[in-house]
């Protein structure tokens, strides 16, 4: 099931290249596709866009939990069927939800600069974290988010929350939670910035791997493709975002890990921060490390994470 709507660069003459853009359906989806759309006829005269709106299965799939239901592929693998069917030509994703090792027929970039790779609070009556009353209701379903808030305040009252950005915050407006936790970058691309009660730091939430980054995907044989998005892809987001996903491959990581991985450059080259915890948030593996070489740093990461991992001893009951 797919819709299309076509754009064209302002000024184009003489025959368009045609481009065709594949996305989900929410709100945020089609933000992130016409960002993207925008940026290559900006950067290219002469371009025809196409949004094509793809149903996937992680938007039908209503599961509380999204490991249960599937894990990140179900919001990729349609994309991927469209490409590999040449229904489009590229499909955006964000960055965080795509899983950690792809298809070898196709290729991954990173696309402009990145946004705010925070997760935020957004809350109805209090200031922040510490302030929600014990037994306050919070919704998330990442078990990333949710293990780092039973680290922090175990006397919340976790529940699972799925749905798009707007899903969610009906839903606590609705008054079925007191807080939720989401995306920093989502809430700002849909002009929701205002609605944020705190935005979490770095060294207190971990973001996820590639989390506030555009990606785009495409068939990897396809050259002509590569080089118009060349020019649109910022060389520090790209490697910070590979130096994550390459942590999270080396622990073989998946939606249900709940580990958190964010790179950012310096004016001394690279800082990583990672974090791993056990599903109950009892037990935390930190690392902040900082070098000139953001794949070394990551590989360094990644292996002394599994060691400490193995050797690390069973949480307390």
């Amino acid at each position: 099931m797919a819709a299309t709507l076509s754009k064209r660069a302002a000024g184009s003459a003489g025959k368009a290249v045609r481009l065709r853009i594949a996305t989900r359906r929410s709100a945020l989806a089609l933000w992130q596709a016409h960002h993207v759309a925008e940026g290559l006829c900006a950067l290219h005269a002469g371009i025809e866009v196409e949004i094509v709106a793809v149903v996937t299965e992680g938007d039908r799939n209503r599961s509380p939990s999204l490991a249960a239901a599937g894990g990140k592929g179900l919001f990729v693998n349609a994309l991927e069927d469209a490409l590999a069917e040449d229904r489009a030509d590229i499909a955006v994703h964000s960055m965080k939800d795509v899983p950690g090792t792809l298809a070898e027929r196709f290729a991954l970039t990173t696309f402009g600069v990145r946004a705010d790779a925070r997760d935020a609070l957004v809350a109805r009556q209090v200031r922040g974290l510490l302030d929600l009353p014990a037994g306050a209701v919070v919704g998330t379903s990442s078990g990333r988010r949710q293990a780092v808030l039973r680290h922090m305040r175990r006397d919340l009252d976790l529940q699972p929350l799925r749905g798009n950005v707007d899903t969610r915050l009906a839903k606590l407006e609705a008054g079925e939670c007191d807080a939720i936790v989401v995306a920093c970058a989502g809430l700002d691309r849909l002009g929701h910035a205002e609605r944020i009660t705190q935005r979490l730091a770095v060294e207190l939430m971990t973001p996820a791997p590639g989390q506030g980054v555009l990606a785009v995907e495409h068939l990897a044989a396809r050259a002509d493709v590569a080089s118009l998005l060349a020019p649109a892809t910022s060389a520090q987001v790209e490697v910070c975002a590979t130096a994550e996903r390459t942590v999270a491959r080396a622990l073989g990581a998946d939606c249900t890990l709940p580990l958190g991985v964010h790179c950012i450059a310096t004016a001394n080259g690279f800082l990583l921060h990672t974090s791993l915890f056990d599903a109950e948030g009892k037990r935390e593996l930190r690392l902040q490390m900082q070098g000139d070489d953001a794949m070394a740093l990551a590989q360094k990461a990644g292996r002394r994470l599994e060691r400490l991992r193995a050797t690390a001893p069973p949480s307390a009951a």
